[in-house]
């Protein structure tokens, strides 16, 4: 009998997650999946050749393919319909002339800042561009921003005071385990990121210390030598009074501070009044912990601070993330190798969202609005005058609070603000308030719902795009799979608007040809992708920026040759020989300690901070149509401190009702002594009567413009049977 041959493994695709900053790497195939399954299926196949995951997934990661199921994503286009107000089936061409003519009806009555766009951190740098230049050439509106605002802007502008430049990580994720010791900030990244747990693990085996500052004992924290919880709120008090200990020890790098850095006078006068037995009544944190806290960073030959929401996410975050960089530069940690301060951003896209047009200030390449020459350059590859190009505009809780008033119509590009956005009840109201919404979205979220049009747009396996990661790595995600018949990407969406608005050309729909402008509208910039292409990014590990392009020449610079030099190789380590700055040198900031925004009182006297859970992400409208996710983490909870929950004669499951001065939630309580007793905690990923954000304070910080989603006062009550 003849022998047969197993039928060959299909074919895979390599791509990047969908979801968090990581954009791990991973593979995709389709298989045959028979009637029960309904159709062929798509599998996540491990890529452990990818540096930054090497194969590792989250849950989220591994059962991302079931988003593309046509069962729980958009597949037609929506418009509401005037006779019944009920969404309902309509054709590509009624729904896209709508949003045409909506858009331009609001620009002529009320003039082109009347018009808003809203886009979002896990948009690709092709789509983020895209929007940009639609909102400011198309619709000549200066009303733009997107949800990143909310992710890691504190961070940003405080890397921006600080060394000039912002990107995440100015060192790649591979350095951390061989530095000698990181302060990890308001981060659960056992929860978060889960692939990266590996790199704490990592430095931990080699010898190094992890310390750990989260007013709750985390799953990350338990892996920490050193668990510092401070009160939310008072995580500047906190880093100030450690650099206090390091001037009072004599634990400065005094030469690093005369030689790369400016300001250090002002900024240690400002650390010396914060003594550490007044750190201790403000923060909590005992005298004695601040001082091992201190003696395990400075005993390190090398160390870190990372940051993430935690500090940030507060209307000092600016102050409190330059805080911790100033300890990083009096103790000579940062601009060296295994060393410095970074941010472990949030989104998907979230770094390379915002370097190339969508915040309320920036053009591309990170360059400023208000700059004279940015905007002739980027005007120059646009093909129009400078003058032309609107000024900044309002930040992104700002311009959704001022939707209904000042701005009668909203194009919403990936973002679900009802459920994510701070004071989440008021941002429902004012977008109900609108003449006019449209939301192009992957599924009906809870702000789509609310539109006068929806445009069921592709995702990430079914399109071809640049991200930027954490690292500030520039990674190819390519199309995988073909997306159900009736959706249509962003930039065809786009391409689509702009003609019917006027602009037949300068919007392609050919993603490599949109990455192409953007690299010559970038080139120069602070983020400079000049250098970077498709085939330099496939054929390795992406490619970090800053990468220019290569100028002409011979490959050793002379002038006069035929031939192209070597391509710039990317920096995927920045400051080690300069900062960015004018001087090259780096600078202090002198900061002071003051309270949160709304501080506990009789009527209020709880502390509420939030956060996320490792089953789903961000508001949770892609990860709630997931079974598997939906098991591990059905819905909302209240967790609280023993102590807190016998006060108020509560026990494990019991109903809660959390009070702010903006609204209230109902969750089940969850009692575990790893949280404060002063402070409660909830996740943010539910709408409904679970809906965190409908608590949280919309208090901004007076540089980045971040809402101060980490803490707000609260009431907890037991509710009424």
């Amino acid at each position: 009998m003849p022998r047969t041959s197993p039928a060959p493994a299909p074919a895979s695709t390599p791509t990047h997650c969908p979801y968090c900053a990581l954009q791990c790497g991973m593979s995709l195939r389709t298989v045959p999946g028979g009637e029960a399954a309904g159709g062929d299926v798509v599998e996540v196949v491990e890529r452990t050749d990818f540096p930054v995951n090497r194969g590792a997934l989250c849950g989220k990661g591994r059962t991302a393919p079931a988003v593309l199921s046509s069962r729980v994503r958009l597949t037609e286009p929506l418009v509401r319909r005037p006779a019944t107000g009920r969404l309902e089936p309509a054709t590509w061409e009624e729904a896209l002339a709508r949003i045409a003519e909506g858009l331009a009806r609001t620009r002529e009555v009320y003039g082109r800042d009347a018009v808003g766009v809203f886009g979002g951190g896990g948009l690709t740098n092709e789509k983020a561009y895209a929007l940009g230049k639609f909102a400011r050439v198309v619709l000549s509106t200066s009303q733009i921003d997107y949800n990143g605002r909310f992710c890691m802007s504190s961070a940003a502008a405080a890397h921006q005071r600080a060394f000039g430049l912002d990107r995440g990580l100015p060192f790649p994720l591979e350095d951390i385990p061989r530095t000698g010791c990181v302060i990890l900030v308001g981060s659960n990244l056992a929860e978060t990121m889960p692939p990266a747990l590996r790199y704490l693990t990592e430095l931990k085996e080699n010898g190094g210390r992890l310390i750990v500052v989260d007013p709750r004992r985390t799953r990350t924290a338990e892996q920490a030598d050193l668990h510092l919880a401070p009160r939310p709120g008072t995580d500047l008090a906190l880093a100030l009074g450690l650099l206090h200990l390091v001037v009072a020890q004599g634990r400065t790098d005094d030469a690093f501070i005369q030689e790369r850095t400016a300001g250090w006078d002002e900024a240690r006068a400002a650390a010396m009044a914060h003594w550490p037995e007044h750190v201790e009544r403000v923060t909590g944190v005992p005298v004695p912990r601040l001082r091992d806290a201190v003696r395990m960073f400075c005993d390190a030959g090398t160390g870190m601070v990372l940051t993430a929401r935690g500090p940030e996410q507060q209307s000092k975050g600016t102050d409190t993330v330059g805080a911790w960089i100033n300890l990083c530069l009096a103790t000579g940690k940062a601009g060296r190798p295994l060393s410095g301060y970074g941010c472990l951003t949030g989104q998907g896209n979230g770094q390379g969202g915002r370097e190339h047009g969508q915040k309320a200030d920036q053009l591309p390449g990170y360059r400023k609005l208000t700059d004279p020459a940015a905007r002739e350059h980027v005007a120059g590859v646009w093909g129009v005058d400078p003058d032309s190009l609107p000024g900044p505009g309002r930040s992104a809780y700002e311009l959704l609070d001022a939707l209904g008033a000042d701005i009668k119509s909203l194009l919403l590009m990936g973002s679900n603000p009802v459920v994510s956005a701070p004071h989440a009840s008021h941002i429902e109201e004012r977008l109900r308030s609108l003449d006019f919404l449209a939301v192009a979205d992957v599924v009906l979220s809870e702000t789509a719902a609310l539109a006068d049009v929806v445009l069921p747009v592709t995702q990430w396996a079914e399109e071809t795009g640049t991200t930027t990661n954490l690292e500030g790595r520039v990674l190819l995600r390519r199309r995988a799979v073909d997306p159900p018949p009736g959706v249509r990407t962003d930039l065809e969406v786009l391409h689509a608007l702009a003609a019917l608005l006027g602009h037949e050309k300068g919007f392609p729909v050919d993603p490599e040809e949109v990455f192409d402008e953007l690299r010559r509208a970038s080139a120069g910039g602070p983020a400079d992708y000049s250098g970077i292409s498709y085939r330099r990014i496939a054929e390795g590990d992406g490619v970090f920026w800053p990468c220019p392009e290569a100028p002409e020449g011979s490959a050793d610079g002379s002038e006069g040759s035929a031939h192209t030099a070597e391509p710039h190789p990317g920096t995927p380590r920045l400051f080690l020989d300069r900062f960015a700055t004018e001087d090259g040198r780096a600078r202090f900031v002198p900061v002071a300690h003051r309270p949160a925004a709304e501080e506990t009182d009789a009527e209020y006297p709880v502390l509420l901070t939030t956060g996320r859970v490792v089953a789903q992400y961000q508001s949770g409208a892609q990860t709630r149509r997931v079974d598997e996710l939906n098991a591990a983490a059905p819905g909302p909870f209240v967790e609280l401190h023993p102590r807190l929950a016998q006060r108020l004669g509560v026990a494990e499951g019991d109903r809660l009702t959390v009070v702010s001065r903006r609204g209230r939630a109902v969750a089940p309580a969850r009692i575990t002594d790893a949280i404060r007793s002063d402070t409660v905690f909830m996740p943010f990923h539910w709408p409904g009567e679970g809906r965190a954000n409908t608590l949280t304070n919309p208090a901004l910080d007076p540089t980045s413009r971040m809402p101060e989603f980490k803490v707000c006062a609260v009431r907890v009550e037991r509710e009424a049977d």
